[in-house]
């Protein structure tokens, strides 16, 4: 993907919300970057569980 679009579509891909949410502008700019926030807390608790469950 050109650079940005990988942004844009991630919480598509994710299933936070519908590709037709980006083009309608039913989602502003911030809202697409409070869901990618969001995934990137995610990815990160899922890190540190992972590497802790790995400790065991």
């Amino acid at each position: 993907m050109a650079s940005g679009e990988d942004w844009l579509f991630r919480p598509v891909i994710a299933g936070l919300c519908r590709f037709e949410s980006l083009n309608d502008g039913t989602l502003s700019l911030a809202d697409i970057a409070d869901l990618n926030e969001a995934l990137d807390v995610h990815a990160e608790n899922e890190r540190r569980l992972a590497a802790k469950t790995k400790e065991k």
